[in-house]
């Protein structure tokens, strides 16, 4: 952790003292200091914001559950999503079913979603795609989020849920990513009773799929 918070103060550090040691008159290269600086400053906000609910998420093991109608979650995720997607040329389709109902803690099925959806559209193509299908199954709810993006090579699978673990750490923090995302997504998902699986190939896309039992430590769903 103190690794990954130290790469974005050391560059806040060193623009701030460029500016403050030898201030360039050129308006331009003063923007671009000071971009970096905020660029920086917005990646320390979105850390801290993860780091603390992957804390969350480690100190209150057993959510308290609810019945969830998860089309209505999609639908309000792709609108959340629908300025990235579309600035990505990224489609995003939704194939749930209006009556499935799953058993979950609502803002952490959210997290769930918004992670994955977040990442299917950031690591995608442009003309790419996005589709979250969900269906029952005999252990309770399926959801799975498909891409057409870039995919991930077979030899990183079996780590990409690792707290910072990137397949390509220049690409990850180019996009704004912490590294933390996956691991928050198999945290609240085995908090739930669930579990978490991927299946991609580098060039073909992804496959995450989340796996939510109808009840969760003796609690059934209100």
């Amino acid at each position: 952790v103190s690794h990954e918070l130290r790469t974005p103060l050391a560059s806040i550090r060193a623009n701030a003292e460029a500016l403050l040691d030898n201030p360039p008159n050129d308006p331009d290269l003063q923007r671009r200091f000071l971009n970096t600086i905020v660029q920086q400053t917005e990646r320390l906000a979105r850390m801290t914001d993860d780091l603390l609910v992957l804390a969350q998420a480690e100190a209150r093991p057993i959510p308290q559950v609810q019945q969830v109608r998860l089309r209505e979650v999609v639908w309000s995720l792709r609108e959340q999503l629908r300025p990235q997607a579309e600035a990505a040329q990224v489609t995003v389709c939704v194939e749930v079913p209006e009556d499935l109902v799953v058993c979950a803690q609502r803002d952490q099925l959210e997290q769930i979603l918004w992670n994955l959806m977040d990442n299917a559209i950031k690591y995608n193509r442009p003309g790419g795609r996005v589709c979250v299908r969900a269906h029952k199954i005999p252990e309770g709810s399926q959801i799975v989020v498909e891409d057409t993006g870039i995919g991930i090579p077979h030899e990183h699978l079996e780590r990409i849920f690792e707290r910072f673990y990137r397949v390509d750490k220049a690409r990850s923090r180019a996009k704004g990513g912490t590294g933390l995302g996956l691991s928050i997504v198999k945290h609240l998902v085995e908090a739930h009773g669930g579990r978490v699986w991927v299946e991609s190939e580098w060039g073909t896309g992804s496959r995450f799929g989340v796996v939510l039992p109808d009840s969760r430590g003796g609690q059934d769903c209100q």
